[in-house]
């Protein structure tokens, strides 16, 4: 009921209409279904059907009134592009010259990726559905509601006076494993498999007892195409302009259609989309996810996780053990559970016991997951609790390696004037200078957020989200100069990444170079190459993303074991201990650190979020997105970034926060979270979200600082609301070890600036 429960308080940010209900409401709204065993039901009045024949045949319709040809029959065999720009498409029937394409292929449409040159990935493998439909069953209730058994994986529905029901089994049996799908709609059906049928049959007849007594019309098995992580696909493809994807709607293709037709319509029209779309969008993948053999073997746990209960920072089994640094296997040895994001294996957090036997398959161990498997206090608390002190008051040590690295260059100083156009905050730094930039849309939104190390005057290396790898690059190459006078290359790949943070990190780190570290010679937020141990080419930067002194260590791969080792012996008398993910999270939340894909998007200004300070807005440059922040500057904002601390929350007992909870000013609704954690030294939740000021039609209006500072806070946790203080600067946080250079330095707002 938890998962109900947030969906019921989330709710109120989209308009939609839900009621929490118990077992006998349940029965009376459907008394068909068997109650006894269950607790509640969510139930939304608004939820309807539409037959998709006819939906089609009137869109169709609709369509040619307007002068849109409809060829049917018309097989698609090649896409003709002229300097990575779509020109044409050949087909049975002939040639159709084009400006835009929309690969919407269904299962079909990884294939269609292929017809091009680029070729264009789509990260798509179809699975067998099963769903059956019972003959006429006399007295059915036309207006039965559309049951959906989260716990039973199933689906149910009245459907012309007969029951049609469907459902997403844990483990689903991949279609066409051998690669070859039917080119033709008539072969679409595939054999029934009453074998593989029978985990959803059972549920069904356990829930809907009464369906025993129907008689079976038929059996279907109609193969639906899903993504590696459950999602659509939706956006431009970055090898191609104008060649946009609409796929992956995994079964509910005719209700998401209206949505996704319209994103497509935008995309086409004006370039954007109305909603921000990344996590839909297909930039998210990488060339790896379009692997066949990946995906046959992801997608048999795909379905199951439509239906299943999605704890948080949920992970899958499959796929695992694909991209690793080279400290990997030192970091499974010292106890590392892993979290993967974009194919990488990053550590999570570190188990505090010795036990670390490791399951193995064909002769290679795996790694251990990092599962949550709660909305309460999470299993790994203890550990991200010591992570974190080791971070403040000794040396972390955390790998960085998954982070988006990209080297850019020139011959003369065109990569200067490229990237002062590309970025909002000023970049003609001195050499071994770093800056924190957005690369901002013509909106002033987020399409990146990144750091800028200059590590020659003709040369920068970009620091950018794990997530971002290849969305920013698609971003860059959008733009570069046509006549190539600007480089272009990701070294991701090319450097393990080791971060230290902490108050004794200067010193360790003096132990293993002669560069001299006093900060006068290396003050924050600069770069150096230096030797390290016997290596030299280290890429260090006097930062680390978390706001605590210390350094990030950008290792060319052959130096990486070597360098970690140094670190790990040379720290040991400073109590150097190994960080995962979860306590450099955990850091930045205390510290009120906006990120790019949680708190950052496509529509988020720096003047929203408090960066205005870090935009070159007065220096006379342009760059993208320029003239936008000079109008909201001018208009001012409608919508403010802030840190919320709860009060009256009891980490033991209460459910946490783990974002997406709805926002109260004065008891109104004014926003939602973003990103949540818990302040290991403010020892509450701490909340990081967006609050706006809607008037009595609900339409945003002007928010000040003396609005947001004015108000009585609450945060809805799953249906329960928290009193919260809120903040438009992280209160400082006290620490064993003082120090003036880590204090200057703040990410997200300036203390100068409001």
């Amino acid at each position: 009921m938890t998962v109900f429960r947030r969906m019921k308080a989330q709710s109120i940010s989209r308009n939609i209409e839900c009621h929490l209900i118990t077992p006998k409401q349940i029965q009376e709204i459907c008394p068909l279904l068997r109650v006894d065993d269950l607790v509640g039901g969510l139930w939304i009045p608004g939820d309807g059907v539409g037959d998709p024949y006819q939906i089609c045949l009137t869109l169709i319709g609709e369509a040619k009134k307007k002068g849109v040809n409809v060829f049917e029959n018309c097989k698609v065999t090649k896409i003709i592009t002229q300097n990575d720009t779509i020109e044409a498409v050949e087909t049975t029937n002939g040639t159709i010259e084009c400006e835009h394409f929309v690969n919407c292929a269904g299962f079909w449409a990884r294939n269609v990726g292929k017809l091009s040159e680029p070729y264009v990935k789509v990260p798509l493998h179809p699975v067998e559905h099963y769903y059956l439909h019972t003959k006429l069953i006399d007295g059915l209730d036309p207006m039965i509601p559309v049951i959906r058994d989260l716990d039973g994986y199933i689906y149910f529905r009245e459907n012309n006076g007969s029951f049609l029901a469907g459902g997403f089994e844990p483990v689903a049996k991949p279609a066409f494993e051998d690669g070859t799908i039917p080119e033709g709609t008539e072969q679409r059906f595939l054999p029934e498999d009453w074998d593989h049928f029978h985990i959803l049959l059972e549920q069904m007849l356990y829930r809907i007892p009464s369906l025993g007594n129907a008689v079976l019309e038929k059996l279907c098995n109609g193969p639906e195409a899903f993504s590696p992580d459950c999602k659509w696909i939706v956006g431009e493809a970055p090898e191609i302009r104008n060649y946009y994807i609409a796929a992956g709607m995994k079964t509910v293709g005719i209700s998401a259609a209206g949505g996704v037709g319209r994103a497509t319509a935008e995309l086409i029209i004006n370039g954007s989309t109305s909603l921000d779309m990344y996590e839909l969008d297909v930039s998210r993948f990488l060339g790896l996810h379009n692997n066949r053999k990946f995906l046959r073997d992801r997608v048999k746990e795909v379905p199951g996780t439509h239906y299943a209960l999605q704890y948080p920072h949920h992970e899958f089994k499959t796929g695992r053990n694909l991209r690793m640094s080279p400290i990997y296997p030192k970091l499974r040895e010292a106890g590392a559970i892993f979290g993967q994001v974009m194919g990488y294996e990053r550590p999570s957090w570190f188990q505090l016991d010795d036990d670390n036997d490791l399951e193995t398959i064909d002769g290679f161990q795996r790694c251990k997951i990092a599962y949550t498997n709660t909305f309460s206090k999470p299993p790994w608390f203890e550990a991200v609790s010591n992570e974190y002190a080791a971070c403040r008051e000794t040396i972390g040590l955390s790998d960085y390696s998954s982070f988006t690295k990209i080297d850019l260059w020139s011959n003369g100083m065109e990569v200067v004037d490229f990237l002062q156009y590309l970025c909002s905050n000023d970049v003609d730094v001195s050499v071994g200078g770093i800056i924190h930039t957005g690369l901002q849309n013509h909106r002033g939104g987020y399409e990146n957020d990144c750091s800028l190390a200059r590590i020659a005057p003709n040369h920068y290396m970009m620091i950018a989200p794990t997530i971002q790898q290849t969305r920013c690059k698609h971003w860059i190459n959008r733009h570069l100069p046509i006549d190539g006078s600007v480089a272009v290359s990701d070294v991701t790949s090319a450097y393990t990444a080791i971060c230290i943070m902490g108050p004794a990190t200067r010193q360790l780190l003096s132990e293993l170079t002669d560069t001299d570290l006093n900060p006068k010679n290396f003050p924050f937020f600069t770069f150096k190459e230096l030797d390290v141990g016997l290596a030299n080419g280290i890429r260090t930067m006097n930062l680390t993303h978390t706001g605590e002194l210390g350094y990030v260590l950008y290792i060319p791969n052959e130096f990486a074991l070597h360098v970690y080792t140094r670190l790990i012996d040379a720290g040991a008398k400073y109590g150097i201990k190994h960080a995962g993910y979860y306590a450099t999270r955990a850091l930045r939340v205390e510290k009120f650190y906006a990120f790019w894909g949680q708190d950052l998007d496509t529509f988020t200004t720096p003047l929203e979020c408090g960066r205005t300070w870090r935009v070159k807005l007065d220096k006379g440059v342009n760059f993208i997105g320029r003239d936008a922040l000079l109008k909201q500057r001018e208009e001012g904002v409608k919508r403010k970034y802030v840190q919320l601390l709860l009060n009256d929350h009891d980490p033991e007992l209460d459910t946490w926060c783990w974002g997406s909870e709805p926002i109260f000013r004065n008891g109104k609704y004014c926003g939602m979270t973003t990103t949540t954690g818990y302040g290991f030294t403010f020892k509450k939740q701490v909340c990081l979200g967006f609050v706006q000021n809607f008037d009595s039609q609900g339409h945003p209006r002007e928010v000040t600082n003396e609005y947001i500072l004015s108000g009585d806070y609450e945060v809805d946790v799953a249906g329960i609301k928290f009193p919260a203080k809120c903040h438009l600067h992280s209160p400082n946080l006290p620490t064993k070890f003082p120090d003036k250079e880590r204090d200057s330095y703040h990410a997200t707002r300036d203390h100068q600036v409001v």
